[in-house]
């Protein structure tokens, strides 16, 4: 199932819906406003709490938590000795881990766990400066957190970029 995100959601108080392939709503992304860091929550169509993003504070390298029912679910951030390619990693928080690799910049990645790749995201499918799909390839995988996961890293590489 492919799903399709607005580049750079990551503006508090910007508010709107994430469309599956078939143009039906099916994430609800909500900027929290009035927060002391970056908040971000994702709802399913039906109004339920998929995730909680949060910009870790004190923190030395750039990282994001991601949050279910008050629970630390993942923690997104850049992996250390990464030779020449970025790679982020996923750390969930039954110690297992996920990575991030391939053109994070131009948004042509793959999420992988054990080597095996678990969602796509790229732009090349759009016409659209703006958006990217991500392309969740195994049915059993928890989808609204691979979106969360792909909106984590989208927020760190773009605010390291900004900086350079």
């Amino acid at each position: 199932m492919k799903y399709v995100v607005r580049e750079k959601m990551f503006a508090v108080g910007d508010d709107y819906w994430v469309e599956d392939e078939h143009g039906r709503r099916a994430f609800y992304v909500d900027g929290k406003v009035l927060r002391i860091r970056d908040t971000l929550e994702i709802q399913d169509a039906e109004g339920n709490e998929v995730a909680v993003i949060h910009q870790k504070l004190l923190s030395l390298r750039d990282a994001m938590t991601i949050e279910r029912g008050g629970q630390t679910l993942v923690t997104v951030k850049k992996k250390r000795l990464a030779f020449l390619r970025e790679v982020f990693r996923a750390e969930l928080a039954s110690g297992e881990e996920l990575e991030i690799r391939g053109d994070l910049i131009d948004k042509e990645y793959d999420i992988e766990y054990e080597g095996e790749r678990l969602a796509r995201i790229s732009r090349r499918w759009f016409t659209l400066r703006d958006s990217y799909a991500v392309d969740v390839e195994r049915e059993d995988a928890d989808a609204g957190m691979l979106l969360a996961i792909a909106v984590c890293v989208d927020h760190i590489v773009a605010k390291e970029h900004d900086s350079d």
